[in-house]
């Protein structure tokens, strides 16, 4: 088993930012796009490269024997252990040891010293307060003060009342080091393509909160309302046509087993699994559904994340939610391949999609001083009376003059076709002649410095920011963009102070192309002209520049 472009990328950007930065640093794959290669690929260098002990946790049974299976497909002879009370061992003193966190958290002290943690679905550290991984964390920190935590993750924020990211200063984990995007797997054959369809949904208006999410028992009356199971399961057996195993998801056991009942009568082979299903039953239902003998599964939240059923061609949300991380996982079931499988088709009768946007645009933005941090979603709605397509804030319709109902801005008159991708959304793309290019140092807490480039076109400015001082994917994206100017050859600046002495006398581009489909403006391409760096310049900034160091100025002359 050798580890794909992204997952190398990945394990070299989480190594140079433990070898050159303070702080744990979080990777970020979606699901599917195999973080147990990955986990055991550090592993074994870590062990194999200097001589560490590592300890890979996850939260579930199922989880620790399959990230320990890809350690032993990758490394047969890795000296490995479990310790999971729920697989019966106990393993202590192997070099690495897979290990489930309720069966290890106040038993650090009998594991011995440990050099590197590696946490599968690290979005479940707590954010704040004692819990199972801080209390194993911080009592492997008193074996080992220079214990260096890497936090493995889908999903890098989640919701406890309000937005929160996993990762920052004040967390255990403290920045996203990698992150490979949905969009950019399914185009290079890794992941499943996704197909998004709305289907029927009530109002949810009379639905309260609490603590971020809806209440469920209200929920699940509304959901179970008389003739809408019906209505819902009809729809989805009928779109579901020709498709090989689907996953339900139910707000709780009594809509679920409304759900499974219609199934049934429909004379679908279905099974129902959820919190208070015994864990042996559990397992044989699982079983049977990933090798095919079943071909619905319904759930209450218990196959949310961490299960790996491959033939998945049909996601069905019966369940609204307010997480962004639960909608996310949700859909995330039918992001892996499998043969034979052309694209998952995810039916949307729970308003998730319009709730919170394209998968792969949610974000959580860092809290600024005085204000909460916030979910950033693609989220849209449309004009019931001319069909415009609208910013959720939006009250009057700019466009026919329709005014949206409720005091609730994101107020929806009906469903709408929303996207599940952003690649699904018409893309906006606009070309501009660039009049002037401006380079200046950009700093931001807690983050390498990098190089802000500011393109003037006629009355508009457009930003693009170079990350030299960066490592892993962003200082690669650095280095292209400046060899692309200064040529393939040209050894490139390792800081900002160095590039700025460089930038004005590179090539600029005649026209930038910006994709202007979503609220923040990305440059995505280049015109250049032909080779023409500003050899008079080049030099006056070599009999300039006494202080070079011996690198810059050789690159200063290779250029010129």
């Amino acid at each position: 088993m050798e580890l794909r472009h992204y997952q190398q990328a990945a394990k070299q950007a989480a190594w140079d930012f433990l070898r050159h930065r303070e702080g744990n640093p979080a990777l970020v794959l979606p699901t599917g796009a195999g973080k147990s290669p990955l986990m055991a690929a550090m592993a074994q260098d870590a062990v194999q490269s200097w001589q560490g002990r590592v300890a890979i946790l996850a939260h579930t049974q199922e989880l620790v024997a399959q990230n320990a299976d890809k350690l032993r497909r990758m490394w047969p002879d890795a000296p490995m252990g479990i310790y999971a009370a729920g697989l019966k061992r106990r393993d202590r003193f192997d070099p690495i040891i897979f290990a489930q966190i309720q069966s290890v958290a106040a038993r650090a002290h009998t594991l011995g010293r440990f050099d590197l943690l590696l946490i599968d679905e690290a979005h479940r550290i707590p954010l704040n307060g004692e819990g199972r991984y801080r209390q194993f964390i911080d009592d492997c920190m008193r074996h080992n003060p220079n214990l260096r935590v890497v936090g493995v993750t889908a999903t890098p924020y989640r919701l406890q009342g309000r937005a929160v990211p996993v990762c920052g200063p004040e967390h255990i984990l403290t920045d996203i080091a990698y992150e490979a995007r949905i969009p950019d797997l399914i185009a290079e054959g890794y992941l499943s393509r996704l197909v998004s369809k709305p289907g029927e949904c009530p109002d949810l208006k009379s639905v309260h909160t609490r603590g971020g999410e809806f209440i469920e028992g209200e929920l699940a009356a509304v959901m179970s309302e008389d003739g809408l199971v019906e209505r819902t399961i009809a729809d989805l057996l009928g779109r579901a046509t020709g498709r090989v195993a689907g996953i339900v998801f139910c707000v709780n056991v009594e809509h679920a087993e409304k759900v499974l009942a219609r199934l049934h009568a429909a004379g679908e082979s279905a099974a129902l699994v959820h919190g208070g299903t015994p864990k042996a039953e559990r397992g044989n239902l699982i079983a049977a559904f990933q090798q095919g003998a079943i071909r619905w599964m319904v759930n209450v939240n218990v196959l949310s994340e961490g299960f790996d059923a491959p033939h998945i061609d049909c996601v069905a949300m019966l369940r609204p939610t307010k997480s962004p991380g639960l909608y996310y996982q949700q859909v995330g079931r039918g992001l892996r391949l499998a043969p034979g499988k052309s694209d998952c088709l995810v039916l949307d009768y729970a308003m998730n999609v319009v709730e919170h946007g394209a998968i792969d645009e949610i974000r959580v933005a860092r809290a600024k001083p005085g204000r909460e941090a916030e979910v950033q979603t693609g989220r849209t709605k449309e004009c019931p009376q001319c069909n415009a397509l609208l910013a959720l804030g939006i009250r009057l319709c700019p466009e026919c003059g329709h005014t949206f109902g409720g005091t609730d801005p994101a107020h929806l008159d009906r469903p709408i076709d929303a996207p599940i991708l952003s690649t699904e959304r018409e893309r906006v793309l606009n070309d501009y002649e660039v009049a002037s290019v401006k380079y200046e140092r950009h700093e931001k807490p807690d983050k390498p410095v990098s190089m802000k480039v500011t393109y003037q076109v006629g009355m508009r400015r457009f930003h693009e920011w170079v990350c030299l001082e960066h490592s892993g994917y962003a200082r690669t994206k650095a280095v292209n963009w400046w060899r692309a100017r200064a040529g393939m050859e040209t050894d490139v600046p390792r800081s900002v102070n160095d590039a700025l002495e460089l930038a004005y006398a590179l090539p600029r581009p005649s026209h930038i192309r910006v994709d202007e489909t979503s609220k923040y403006p990305e440059i995505v391409g280049h015109q250049m002209p032909a080779r023409d760096i500003d050899t008079p310049r080049i030099e006056r900034v070599l009999t300039e520049a006494d202080r070079a160091p011996t690198w810059l100025r050789e690159s200063l002359r290779s250029v010129a």
